[in-house]
């Protein structure tokens, strides 16, 4: 009876051991990865490929797993000191869009991708603005936004990260350029003014001499413009009282005072 008791012992303690041991090798022996979360296993430091999402099997002391986030990261670029081809001083910052497509190349290939995003993003974004004027950076932002898309992705494609959007967000202009672009935004819509007046000038004058053609082939017109205006002035309501004098009264005495003249010149 003693020895089945020490055996039995024996066996208790053999198994009360092993549950220790998977106790404590069983949460480095698994790992379980989300549906946006990829594994990348190192075997005694070689590559052995991308797992998951889903439960992961390891053999501790000898794998390592890396956890990287397939979501899209959105990362604020931070206010950079530019100077602009036309020598304009400003202040830009941005905000890039990107996710990581290959995370062996993300894991393997740079130490930490997204830090070296920012800096790419952030040299980028000097060097580009720096070789554009101040009303290109005002006026054409999708093209500078798609410039640095591009560049910044190309950089980052051995990575494996793909960059999706960068924004120019904000353009902080020193208060002396503000005022000089508010003169001549002034000066540009006075400009417009002046032209669509003497544009309406030139139109007004081409039609009146349209009408004295027309009048001059039809005298009557004249007439009926004559009392067209009377009608005019009668609306109104007012004391105005015309008396209507043909011209053809009024052409003797012009013709005997242009025969004068004419007599006093000889």
């Amino acid at each position: 009876m003693e020895a089945i008791a020490g055996l039995l012992f024996n066996l208790a303690s053999v198994i009360i051991a092993a549950v220790v041991i998977l106790t404590m090798i069983l949460p480095s022996a698994v790992r379980i990865l989300k549906e946006y979360e990829r594994g990348v296993m190192f075997r005694l430091g070689r590559l052995q490929g991308v797992k998951g999402p889903g439960i992961i099997l390891m053999i501790p002391l000898v794998d390592r797993i890396v956890r990287v986030d397939l979501r899209t990261v959105t990362m604020d670029v931070p206010p950079q000191e530019v100077i602009t081809r036309d020598n304009v001083p400003v202040k830009v910052n941005a905000v890039v869009y990107f996710r990581v497509m290959d995370p062996a190349n993300a894991v393997v290939q740079v130490e930490n991708f997204v830090a070296a995003t920012s800096l790419i993003a952030q040299t980028t974004l000097r060097s580009i603005l720096g070789q554009s004027d101040l009303d290109e950076l005002l006026a054409q932002r999708e093209k500078i936004n798609a410039l640095l898309q591009k560049i910044i992705d190309e950089q980052t494609d051995p990575w494996g990260v793909k960059v999706s959007i960068v924004e120019v967000k904000d353009v902080e202009i020193p208060q002396g350029m503000q005022r000089a672009m508010a003169r001549q935004a002034e000066a540009e819509r006075e400009r417009r003014a002046k032209v669509i007046n003497a544009e309406g000038e030139f139109q007004a004058a081409e039609k009146l001499g349209m009408a004295a053609d027309i009048i001059g082939r039809k005298p009557a017109a004249l007439q009926l413009r004559f009392l067209q205006s009377l009608v005019d002035v009668a609306a109104e309501r007012n004391s105005t009282i015309i008396f209507p004098v043909p011209i053809d009264l009024l052409r003797p005495f012009v013709r005997a005072y242009e025969e004068g003249e004419s007599k006093d010149k000889g």
